[in-house]
Order: structure tokens, then sequence, then C-alpha cells
């Protein structure tokens, strides 16, 4: 999906951001996400003056507001992370998990996010080991990575979590590599189940510490028997694991990394126009075969959506568990390896780290060195600009 207007997220918190921050009390995070959206790449950050040394060309480039919620600042910091999970990858078959909460728990994660994001994170990496392990399942250590994805396309909140699995693990011995069955994981209807009785325990175990508040329109789940009701209601519930078909092979896998790692609520590329005080942007109805649509919203209730999705402050939404898990990954993926007789992937690492231009040069092909004028000469920095909220150069 891709529009052409040129309209961005930036110009929608620009025009429409400052009567919605009068108009609503927001949490701290969510007003520095605003702020650093509305900034990025403008004079409010500082930059550079570059000079083409053929032309005399002058050009002014702004600095990035590097937030994980800008869609303009994704880019590097994807590939960069890519480059770096490349040497985890292994010649096996990997699966793409996805484990997804029932819709009637969304008010109570919109306002308990980092206990709720925490309690699936635990419930799905606990059944992903849990199967893996067991002998009538696998009966090997696997391996794999959880990204949390908070938003459907049409920007309403929709929790769940993206899963890349090794096909097969480690045997509890660690002299030996198992394989899964050809293009098999673990039956989803045996996921499910176990994901949901581990999410409504630690939903239990949570309630019972007051780890929960109940503000506004969940204020009755302050009671026990009304927050029992729920959990038993949702016992009674499928809920919903999907197990897509392994990719095809480590090209595969770095093909999902690229879109979906570092995706937020909603890229520029998909925003149609900005217009009369509404947003209209291209999304696509799952529901409806597929079929790619345009939504209207009222600018602020637009922004509202956008703003579901920030992330409580340093929140981690990518995890990694089991032979991927931080602490293990280096000896564990050599152990693999061996087992495997398989060689480590050769990656671009150098002795001289890269610049980000150079980086960006052997990514994309763009050369943002060379004079977009004359195309012959090199742009060189002839003066720094600090940012225009500062009094002179910034304090180290």
């Amino acid at each position: 999906m891709r529009a052409s207007d040129g309209a961005e997220v930036a110009d929608i918190f620009r025009q429409y951001g400052p009567e919605y921050r009068e108009l609503h009390q927001l949490p701290r995070n969510q007003r520095r996400v605003i702020g650093a959206i509305e900034e990025c790449r403008t004079s409010a950050l500082g930059g550079h003056k570059d000079k083409c040394d053929s032309c005399d060309h002058i050009q002014i480039s702004y600095n990035s507001c590097r937030n994980r919620h800008c869609p303009k600042c994704q880019f590097l910091k994807k590939e960069k992370w890519i480059e770096a999970r490349a040497e985890d990858l292994l010649p096996i078959q990997y699966f793409h998990v996805v484990f997804t909460i029932p819709a009637e728990l969304n008010p109570l994660v919109l306002r308990n996010q980092k206990v709720m994001y925490d309690i699936l994170f635990r419930s799905v990496s606990e059944t992903l080991i849990e199967l893996g392990n067991d002998p009538k399942r696998l009966g090997a250590q696997i391996g794999f990575m959880s990204i949390l994805h908070t938003w459907g396309q049409n920007l309403m909140d929709h929790p769940h979590i993206h899963c890349v699995v090794t096909g097969g693990g480690v045997s509890d011995g660690e002299d030996r590599w198992i394989s899964c069955r050809e293009k098999f994981f673990i039956p989803v209807r045996v996921m499910s189940k176990l994901f949901r009785g581990k999410f409504l325990d630690y939903l239990k175990e949570s309630y019972g510490s007051g780890e929960f508040s109940f503000p506004g329109v969940i204020d009755h789940l302050k009671d026990y028997h009304a927050f029992e009701r729920l959990r038993r209601q949702l016992y009674q519930k499928k809920w919903v694991v999907y197990c897509k078909p392994p990719f095809n092979g480590v090209e595969g896998v770095f093909e999902y990394l690229s879109r979906y790692t570092h995706r937020i609520a909603i890229s520029n590329n998909r925003i149609l126009k900005i217009e009369n005080g509404r947003v209209s942007f291209l999304w696509r109805d799952y529901a409806d075969g597929d079929k790619i649509k345009t939504m209207t919203l009222d600018a602020g209730e637009f922004i509202r959506r956008f703003l579901l999705h920030v992330l409580p402050d340093r929140f981690v939404k990518v995890r990694y568990y089991g032979l991927l898990s931080n602490r293990n990954r280096n000896n564990s993926i050599a152990l693999c390896r061996e087992l495997l007789g398989a060689s480590k992937i050769e990656t671009n690492d150098k002795e001289i780290p890269e610049t980000w231009q150079e980086h960006l040069l052997r990514l994309s092909g763009v050369d943002v060195t060379k004079c977009p004028v004359c195309k012959k000469g090199r742009m060189f920095t002839v003066e720094v600009l600090y940012p225009s909220r500062c009094n002179g150069p910034p304090k180290i």
C-alpha cells in the first residue's frame, strides 16, 4: 500500500497536535512522542549546512528525532538490527507464530499497558518453551524472538505478538539437533489452549497483587467478582494463535524482519491527504478479502488512535528466548552450528565502523554525499546548525 500525496504524520501533529494537547490530559510519554515527531527534521533539532566542492550548491539538512514511534526514523535503525540478527540465523526452517488476545481485554490493556504487555510476553514465551521441551511434541530447546504489535490496519488497538521460531532445537543432552517435521511445528489448538491458561493465571495473579488500576470505563473491574466473571468468560473463548507456513529459507526470514520488526502503527506512505480537519489513509480490510480501502477520520480521532500505540518508556518490544536469549545466545548459536555442521553466515562487519552515509549507500544505493545538482561534486559540511530552541551550542 502506498500513497503519493506527500502528507506525513508529522504534518498532522503540527497542524492539529497543539489543539489536541489543550483538549486532552496526556501522559508524559505521549506528549514526548508528539513533540518529537513535530520537530523531526526541522530547525528545532539543529542540523548542518553542506556545500558542493564543484558547483557551490548549498543544502541544509536537519537532524532526525530518532524516536521509535516516528515514521521517518526507523530505516537505518532497522537495517543495523537486521544485520546483527543475521549472525544468529541457522540453515534450518523457521516458523512464524502469532498470538492474539481477545478484544474484551483491550480496555484493561490500554489502562495498564506495561503490566498487560509483560503478561502477554511471559505467556507466549512459556507456551513455546514448554511445548518445545515436551517429549510428545519436539523434546528440544528451541529459540525464538517475539515482537509486540499493538495495532490493526484501522489503527485501533489489537495487541498481538509475532514470533520467529526455530524449526527444531537442541536435545536435552546437547549432543544432537532435533528437527521439526517438515512444514509442521506444533498444533495451534494446543498452543492456544496453553497460552490462554497461562495468560489468565497471570492475570489473576497480577490482580491479586494490586498491579492494575481501574480508571474510567473499567472501574467496575475493581470488584473481585466482576473481574472473575470476565476471566471465566475468557476461558470459554477460543484464543487465536496462528502458525503460518515456514519461511522460505533464510531469505524469507530476512524479508519478514525487514517488514515487521521496526514497524509502527502507520507509515507515511499510507496517508493520502490532510484536508479540512480530516485525515484519509489506506488500510487493508482483512475481513473483506484483504481489500485495500480508504478510511477518513477527524484529525483528533486519528491522533487518538495513533497514541494508543505509544509504548511505555523504555519498554522492550522485541525479546529473545531459549537458544536466542541474550545471556546465552553466542554459546547456543555456536553449539547449534556445530551440531548442524554449518558455518557462520558472513556479515558486513568491519574493523572501522561505517558512517551512517556509508551504511545508507551500501543498503539503498543512495549516496547523500554526492551533489544533487551537478551530480559530480561532493557535499561537505561548512556549518553546524544548532537547535533553534537552544541559545548557542548544545551542552555536552
